[in-house]
């Protein structure tokens, strides 16, 4: 079998990456305040880049199980929140197409065909209709953005907005439910049999933590809801 070779070498991917990495920090610094919400670990430029790179690993794996074009989705991965911390929550999604077009048509040699499903990709990664509408690399792209925060990562990511609210630890059950709640609704978006997978093994992990939790701290429970 012929094995084709892609169109953007490790090398080319490698700079991208660098590149990301660079446009989100600058991004922050440009900021007289530091940052859009950037007290939010999450909002950082540092998580945003590291929750990129696990969206990339995600999606790419979810591509390659699913027959859609892995080169597309992992490049509109690396660049989907490019924007984050410049442009608005409802407008990020645009102008990461628009800053991906730009770089992908100045530094690589790659089709136009090439450019423009990877910026359709990232154009259309904050979606919310059914996943059924959008392009097979568009739908790797939000399963891999939506799988990133269910699990044991979004546990962690949870339990740190508890400091950042002047929360208690006896508030940890009601949060990581919270954590459930969202995995649910993302098991809930996702069509491909591999991403409703890795949802359902990351979401075990949860309620796993969970019952420990409220088995080893007395009075501890998930009843309380979340403001």
């Amino acid at each position: 079998m012929e094995i084709e070779e892609s169109p953007v070498s490790g090398a080319a991917f490698a700079e991208m990456k660098r590149f990301v990495r660079d446009y989100l920090a600058a991004s922050v610094e440009s900021e007289d305040d530091g940052g859009r919400m950037r007290w939010y670990p999450w909002h950082s430029a540092e998580y945003r880049f590291n929750h990129t790179r696990n969206v990339v690993d995600l999606a790419t794996d979810i591509a390659q199980r699913e027959g859609a074009n892995a080169d597309v989705v992992r490049v509109a991965a690396l660049f989907h929140d490019v924007s984050k911390l410049e442009a608005d929550q409802d407008r990020h999604a645009e102008e990461g197409a628009r800053v991906a077009r730009a770089y992908l048509t100045t530094h690589v040699d790659v089709p136009p065909s090439f450019i423009e499903e990877v910026c359709t990709a990232v154009r259309d990664h904050s979606y919310q209709g059914s996943l059924e509408d959008v392009s097979l690399e568009t739908r790797c792209l939000v399963e891999g953005d939506l799988l990133d925060k269910v699990g044991a990562n979004g546990t962690v990511l949870m339990i740190l907005r508890m400091g950042y609210e002047s929360r208690t630890h006896m508030d940890a059950a009601t949060m990581v439910e919270r954590v459930l709640e969202r995995g649910e609704n993302a098991v809930s978006r996702v069509e491909s049999d591999t991403a409703e997978g890795i949802a359902h093994r990351r979401l075990k992990r949860v309620r796993w933590f969970r019952e420990w939790l409220e088995e080893e701290v007395p009075g501890m429970d998930h009843e309380t809801p979340v403001r």
